[in-house]
């Protein structure tokens, strides 16, 4: 694709200016987003997570709270997102012992006329940042990373889903 192929951005007027992307011609449907942020520490500390040991107590139950929170909020947060009314948001995560990780996903569905993919990234990313706020004083080298949409169904744009491994 070259340069004159791309396409105009849809947040930016002629003039160079932001704007909030105007919506209203579009059809209201059901929309479903998933995406994922995995926090990469040590054994032991993955133990304390998973069993509710850790000095500031569940990570999870915070953690899971926390991205609801988030993804209610998204609009507050990133500049030119729609408020949109959630109707669904779940956070689930996935330690693995043997890679020293927990993958958190987050699940976020509403019924309206634009995508809930930077919801569910918002609920994601602030469900790994309260993991790992709950671990820091055990792990100062916990690593938040792989912050990325897995799938979205819904819209004019139709259904995707992120080819390969999660």
């Amino acid at each position: 694709m070259t340069e004159s192929d791309t396409p105009p951005l849809s947040h930016v007027r002629a003039d160079g200016s932001a704007h909030m992307v105007d919506v209203s011609h579009k059809a209201e449907t059901s929309r479903t987003a998933t995406a994922q942020a995995v926090l990469r520490t040590r054994p032991d500390v993955l133990e304390m997570i998973a069993s509710g040991d850790l000095p500031k107590g569940d990570a999870f139950a915070v953690a899971r709270v926390a991205g609801i929170m988030a993804a209610k909020r998204t609009p507050d947060l990133i500049p030119l997102c729609h408020p949109l009314p959630l109707a669904k948001a779940t956070i689930d995560f996935f330690p693995d012992a043997a890679a020293g990780t927990v993958r958190i996903e987050a699940t976020v569905s509403t019924r309206g006329v634009t995508g809930v993919e930077m919801e569910a990234l918002t609920a994601a990313s602030v469900a790994a940042l309260a993991l790992y706020d709950m671990t820091k004083a055990v792990d100062k080298h916990a690593v938040i990373s792989e912050t990325k949409v897995l799938a979205k169904f819904g819209g004019k744009s139709g259904d995707w889903t992120l080819k390969g491994p999660a």
